[in-house]
């Protein structure tokens, strides 16, 4: 069901003052004066490129039932007041939609790497224990079996409440949502009540909008200061985890070495990982479908976050066989009789280590490793990745989303942090079919940074480009080649 506020009620909720009829019925709020409707709080906010009162007519002419300014504007529209119409955006959303959190077990997971991972493993889970789950992050979201397109990682605050409803409405019990760093510091999901909020790490990313660690540790610390959250989940093997929970004064669980959650692998293949798993309540032998220490510690705190949401342990390790793999994280894409070709999204230095280490522990033979940096973002750790990727045996250097910048560039400064080994391949399909073509049985060739993703952007066009596929065509090619020598009786691969 639908539900509305009137104009005293939002603005009661954010502390803001009515100028015109406090009576005015509004039936959803947004952002963006495109999608204003009859019914509509239209809410200007200031941006770094635009500013949302320079669209108040257009916003009115579409049906605004109302405005939210920060500042006088020449309207007789009925419309709220406050000082920061972005801190109040997701206030006034979910206070509209009658708080859908309120209402939803709402588990929320930030962190520089594992979020979309955990919140998949989240959604997997619950499920195979026959829940009705909803998804949001960086893939996309879902609602139930019903699949929704994705701009960003955590979906503008007018957007996120809005999404939280559908859900509500469609009878979903559970959410399980990527916290983004940027949507922390841009406030996108304000008023929303967490059930439970994990932390899986922190190294460096996203300094090209946050400036310095200190404030994107900042940044992602807000979740656990700011917020309403039933039970905090913290990873106990990152410092930054170890700091958090050290200060958090809240309902708290651990994961990790010496946490409440904690695992030790037994025995690894490249398709699977068995490991003891080890929770307050039962200790077990389980066997599940990912690659990598990474990947258990995952599987732990999403084993942890759903234990905290009121989901036996029990139950959880039942449903740990049945994982389903999430696409573009350490996906193998290859067979058993060619080498192991892996396309995972890592993209920072510490996620291009976290890769080849797990690499080394499935190899036979060698790693290889492609990788790049996107172009407009940040420009400091490129040399680092250039430094992480240098680890591989064969480390080639190509373009990812080079977006508005040169690729050439971008690959140069990559390259200054990495061996004199390095080589560069800047046109990336070119790059994957070398490192495949050099490959042999036995090796390990990893594809990184873009996963899941099936474009590349370069200048405002982004390009049909999915690694994977690319990944298989020259596997194709791989395996010719082979059949090729063993008929000719030459040494070949």
């Amino acid at each position: 069901m639908g539900s509305s506020r009137s104009l005293a009620e939002l603005a009661h909720a954010v502390g803001g003052r009515v100028i015109g009829d406090p009576s005015t019925v509004v039936l959803d709020v947004t952002h963006d004066s495109r999608q204003v409707g009859e019914g509509s709080l239209f809410v200007a906010v200031v941006g770094e490129s635009h500013d949302g009162h320079d669209y108040i007519d257009q916003a009115v002419r579409a049906g605004a039932a109302a405005l939210c300014v920060s500042r006088d504007v020449e309207s007789r529209h009925d419309r709220i007041v406050v000082d920061d119409t972005r801190r109040s955006l997701g206030r006034l959303a979910a206070s509209v939609h009658g708080d859908p959190s309120h209402d939803l077990a709402v588990i929320g997971v930030t962190g520089t790497n594992g979020k979309t991972t955990v919140t998949h493993f989240v959604e997997s889970i619950l499920q195979s224990l026959g829940m009705g789950v909803g998804l949001i992050g960086t893939i996309g979201s879902r609602v139930g079996d019903t699949a929704l397109p994705s701009v960003r990682t955590t979906p503008e605050a007018s957007d996120f409440q809005r999404l939280l409803a559908n859900m509500r409405d469609a009878a979903v019990s559970h959410v399980a949502v990527e916290v983004s760093s940027h949507a922390l510091e841009l406030h996108r999901v304000d008023g929303t009540r967490f059930v439970a909020a994990g932390f899986t790490n922190l190294s460096q990313d996203h300094l090209d909008f946050h400036g310095s660690m200190e404030l994107y540790e900042a940044a992602k610390r807000r979740l656990f200061r700011d917020f309403e959250i039933g039970t905090a989940v913290i990873n106990l093997d990152d410092p930054v985890g170890r700091s958090i929970a050290s200060s958090y004064g809240r309902e708290m669980m651990t994961v990790g070495d010496g946490g409440d959650f904690n695992f030790e692998i037994i025995a690894r293949s490249a398709t699977a990982t068995t490991f003891v798993l080890r929770t307050p309540d039962i200790e077990a032998t389980v066997s599940a479908p990912v690659v990598g220490e990474f990947n258990v510690s995952n599987v732990t705190m999403a084993i942890a976050l759903c234990a905290a949401s009121g989901v036996g342990s029990a139950s959880l390790v039942a449903s740990l066989e049945g994982l389903r793999p999430v696409p573009g994280r350490f996906e193998v894409v290859s067979r058993p009789d060619e080498p192991t070709v892996v396309v995972d999204y890592a993209h920072t230095p510490e996620g291009i280590s976290s890769a080849i280490e797990v690499a080394r522990e499935i190899s036979e033979a060698r790693v290889l490793a492609v990788f790049g940096a996107g172009g407009d973002r940040d420009r400091a750790k490129r040399p680092m990745m250039g430094r992480a990727g240098s680890a591989a045996d064969v480390a080639i250097v190509t373009s990812d989303n080079p977006r508005s910048e040169s690729p050439e560039d971008i690959v140069s400064q990559v390259l200054a942090g990495a061996s004199p080994e390095a080589r560069a391949v800047v046109d990336r399909r070119e790059a994957i079919e070398a490192a495949i073509s050099e490959s042999r049985s036995g090796d390990v060739v990893l594809i990184l940074g873009k996963g899941h993703e099936t474009g590349q952007e370069h200048r405002g066009v982004v390009t049909p480009f999915d690694d994977r596929e690319v990944a298989r065509a020259a596997l194709n090619s791989w395996r010719k080649s082979a059949n090729f020598d063993a008929d000719s009786g030459s040494m070949g691969l």
